[in-house]
């Protein structure tokens, strides 16, 4: 199943098929979680999300200016590690999923949040769990600026998410550019989502999936031009 626009779509590379695991990863506000329902709404695959809004703590996280920390890290990280270990399973090969999360974002967060002996606490919890992450076919990396993803938080209107600083933004986008630079556990696609609406616009979903038919090789970049699609 395809998103429909008015475009022909590309060919696809040759002996070309669909990853059986996707993984959908950014900054808060790219808009993965959104890419995500519709990548798995399409290709038909199971969806995988992270729990972000039945996180007790995160409220006063963000009202309070990194209070309680410690606190949403570990519930992150237990139920992360949860969600991954009761995702479906559907043959041998594996399942067929779509996810909003890389299980190595929590240690990616642990690391921006956590004070130092946070972070050591934190450390051993997470050996001593030893979570499985998805081992995903396919990553998307989903990359705007800071101004965007303010826009786009003040617009879904999740109350606590308000009080969310520029600065902290900020961080996070740095966090994620210099963990994804090095990144080389699966194929990357790199994607500029400024000015994407994958949600209300199906050309700009078909374009995505011809650009992942065509890719070849472990890292590429999807830069389009919204106006041209």
């Amino acid at each position: 199943m395809r998103a429909q626009s008015n475009k022909t779509p590309a060919q696809p590379a040759e002996n070309f098929q669909w990853p059986r695991q996707l993984v959908v990863e950014g900054p808060i506000g790219v808009g993965k979680t959104t890419l995500a329902q519709r990548l798995a709404e399409v290709l038909g695959h199971s969806l995988l999300l992270e729990p972000v809004l039945e996180n007790p703590f995160l409220d006063r996280f963000y009202l309070s200016k990194g209070a309680n920390a410690l606190q949403t890290q570990l519930f992150f990280l237990l139920t992360r590690a949860q969600v991954v270990a009761d995702a479906p399973g559907d043959d041998l090969l594996g399942s067929l999923l779509v996810a909003d999360f890389l299980m190595e974002k929590d240690r990616l967060f642990a690391q921006l949040t956590l004070d130092e002996n946070e972070f050591s606490l934190y450390d051993r919890i997470h050996a001593a769990l030893d979570p499985n992450p998805l081992r995903p076919d396919l990553v998307i990396y989903l990359q705007a600026p800071v101004s965007v993803l303010q826009r786009r938080i003040r617009r879904r209107g999740i109350a606590f998410e308000q009080a969310i600083e520029a600065n902290y933004l900020d961080r996070v986008a740095a966090a994620y550019t210099r963990f994804f630079h090095t990144y080389d556990q699966a194929p990357l696609l790199v994607v500029n989502a400024a000015e994407i609406d994958f949600a209300n616009n199906p050309a700009h979903l078909q374009a995505l999936l011809d650009h992942i038919e065509r890719m070849e090789g472990g890292r590429s970049y999807f830069n389009p031009n919204p106006t041209l699609i």
